[in-house]
């Protein structure tokens, strides 16, 4: 039996989504996958298969951006992939069960932190307020709680990190969580430790423009020699007057690499190197070291040398007295 819809139901008719998708997936999805998700949405209300000749012809897109997107979507969870086709999950019901179903052990224990933390509720309403119009969805509350925890940040460097992430348009949560993996790990936990961040991450984007403007590096830096970079002052302690001093040297050598500048710079590490003056000094004493040994090999040549001359008057006398006794 073929059901058909009458076109004055369908001009009349509304298709709904749940607000928890705009308060929390909204951001997450990209465009044409977002295209796809609203168009399975509308044809789940009528029970229309789902073919992805059709879905590519009716939203303009490659088929093989229908697939990604197909598969962007069962991966995140926004629909699950069966023997017959896809299910649409339900947004409001998996938010019911992430916020109350595996955190019923710590729902009285988180409710008492906020209420005896006042501050901290500030920082959280301040957040909701300023980055999402006073309707920030609930799993965001969770997922601030975690970070207060596993990083300890005070409620100043909370606000700062959905402060960054919204001045990058980028607040969803993948992104605050990696920024907030990146400073957790730099151990940054009070405003103090944070402004000390950012002036050492300006100091070493600073350097990273100048070694690439000395190279001739006009189109940038690549990720890799970002790396060599961020080792040599990060984890060196190197600033620009040391770091100058390997770039000058590879004047004497042609297409020289960030690798082969990463081994002198490494190298000097090693020797516990720590100033201009100390890896200068170390420099002329190899230079020393250098004529030295050539001044010996070019002895020991002469010695050689003159030896073999000896050696071949010794056999030329030789030869000579054997004839005259003849």
């Amino acid at each position: 039996m073929k059901l058909e819809q009458n076109e004055k139901q369908l001009l009349f008719s509304e298709t709904a989504i749940p607000d928890i998708f705009f308060a929390e997936h909204l951001s997450q999805i990209p465009g044409d996958y977002l295209k796809i998700y609203l168009y399975l949405i509308f044809l789940s209300k009528y029970k229309k298969d789902i073919k992805i000749n059709d879905l590519s012809k009716k939203l303009s897109l490659p088929v093989k951006a229908i697939n990604d997107g197909l598969k962007f979507l069962e991966d995140n969870n926004f629909i699950l992939k069966n023997s017959t086709g896809f299910i649409l999950i339900d947004l409001q019901e998996v938010t019911l069960n992430n916020l109350y179903k595996p955190n019923l052990t710590q729902s009285k224990e988180t409710i008492e932190l906020i209420s005896k933390n006042q501050s901290r509720a500030k920082a959280i309403e301040h957040i909701n307020n300023m980055y999402f119009q006073g309707i920030m969805g609930p799993s965001w509350y969770n997922d601030i709680d975690l970070w207060f925890k596993k990083y300890n940040f005070d409620e100043q460097v909370m606000i700062s990190l959905f402060t960054y992430c919204y001045n990058r348009s980028a607040l969803h949560k993948n992104y605050v969580q990696t920024v907030a993996e990146a400073w957790g790990s730099n151990k940054i936990q009070t405003y103090t430790d944070l402004d000390l961040y950012y002036q050492k991450q300006e100091k070493l984007n600073k350097i990273k423009k100048l070694i690439a403007k000395k190279l001739g590096k006009h189109s940038g830096l690549t990720q890799y020699e970002e790396a060599y970079i961020e080792k040599w002052v990060l984890d060196f302690g190197y600033d620009m007057n040391i770091i100058e001093i390997a770039l000058k040297r590879t004047t004497y050598k042609q297409n020289p690499t960030f690798e082969y500048i990463n081994n002198i710079i490494s190298d000097w590490h090693e020797r516990n190197l720590k100033t201009p003056e100390q890896v200068e000094a170390f420099l002329e004493q190899r230079k020393k070291q250098n004529k030295d040994i050539k001044e010996m090999k070019s002895k020991v040549s002469k010695a050689n040398y003159e030896q073999r001359q000896y050696n071949n008057l010794d056999f030329l006398y030789a030869n000579n007295n054997i004839e005259g006794d003849n």
